[in-house]
């Protein structure tokens, strides 16, 4: 259990970190594209910060998918 959430709290920790740094360098950017999504368009916000963002998501997203798929500490092969 105490496995699980370190690498719970270790990835959204990460993973707000990462999105902090992405804010701070999006700041000055000049090319500001939307994107059309169908139903609306997004605000303009610079394509590099939609890739980081997609970035930081998916590193959250992964950290806690192997928190939650992690086996619990008395299943671990080798320990009886």
């Amino acid at each position: 259990m105490l496995v699980r959430l370190r690498l719970l709290v270790a990835s959204l920790l990460g993973g707000s970190l990462l999105l902090a740094i992405l804010c701070l360098g999006a700041q000055n950017l000049e090319q500001r594209p939307s994107l059309n999504l169908g139903v609306g368009r997004t605000a303009q916000l610079p394509a590099g910060f939609l890739v980081g963002l997609a970035l930081v998501v998916g590193v959250i997203s992964g950290g806690c998918s192997v928190a939650l798929l992690a086996p619990r500490g008395d299943q671990l092969p080798g320990r009886e």
